[in-house]
């Protein structure tokens, strides 16, 4: 097979190998490491802590300070999926390597792939050891929930996916200037996807902007669950659905993103 056919294969060999090239850097980088789990740890002790005080009092306070453990478990994983795959992009940014990748046979979908495997490698790395000390402490079992966590778990990761590749395709086009984008820009989902209040809560005009985000779905779906007992299966379907939608078109937006800076030279150009 001649090199420019093998150049329009999709090749899992090179995905597979920007994965070994994070991987390396990670594990060689103990602060790098000791940072996924550090501010996951702390927010968990701080709002499970929180959660005892108030759960002193009923039955239904206990399962409410339940909720509060979860969601914040929720909302990490929600917030270091994003942030996972956008410092896996911003290595190569940090090092000027993109334009010497992007003249190589990988395909922005490769790497695009890879960044998503980072994004689950990097989150677990922090997830894991975090809802052990839930555990230990509060009492709170995220996987005891069952097959729950696997449809709450894949809807927050894929829109994760889709806030990092905007993060993404804007430092890629306007430099590290916008470097900021990809560590606050989740933040914006905060208030509006209801992570620890009910969406009957808002303003009926705002309800509707929350119902349109996926995360909302899955943050009603995990109430639903630890206080009604009840899995709402419309709710991660819609999430799904929605996530699909916003998927495809962050893809869009990364892939123009990255073909304007092609033509500019903005991929030579990785300063501020």
């Amino acid at each position: 097979m001649s090199d420019g056919i093998a150049y329009q294969t999709y090749s899992v060999r090179r995905v597979a190998a920007m994965v070994l090239r994070y991987w390396y850097l990670l594990r060689q980088s103990w602060p790098r490491l000791l940072d996924l789990i550090y501010w996951p740890a702390v927010q968990m002790l701080m709002w499970g802590f929180l959660a005892l005080y108030i759960t002193e009092e009923s039955n239904f306070a206990i399962r409410v300070g339940g909720v509060f453990i979860g969601a914040m478990l929720l909302w990490d994983i929600l917030f270091r999926g994003q942030l996972g795959f956008s410092i896996s992009f911003l290595e190569e940014m940090w090092s000027r390597n993109l334009g010497n990748l992007m003249m190589t046979p990988l395909r922005p979908a490769e790497f695009v792939a890879a960044l998503m495997v980072m994004s689950v490698i990097r989150l677990l790395i922090g997830l894991i050891p975090v809802t052990g000390l839930a555990i230990l402490f509060f009492g709170f079992n995220l996987w005891g929930l069952g097959f729950a966590v696997g449809a709450f778990f894949a809807n927050l990761i894929i829109t994760s996916w889709s806030f990092g590749l905007i993060a993404s395709g804007l430092v890629l086009k306007k430099g590290l200037g916008a470097e900021s984008l990809a560590w606050s820009m989740t933040f914006v989902l905060l208030p509006l996807a209801c992570v620890y209040y009910p969406v009957s809560v808002l303003p009926d005009w705002l309800q509707w902007i929350a119902l349109s985000l996926p995360p909302t779905h899955v943050f009603e779906g995990l109430r639903a669950l630890l206080l009604e007992n009840r899995f709402d299966g419309t709710a991660m379907l819609t999430a799904l659905g929605l996530n699909l939608i916003y998927f495809f078109a962050a893809s869009m937006v990364f892939a123009w993103l990255l073909r304007s800076a092609r033509w500019t030279g903005a991929l030579m150009q990785t300063g501020e």
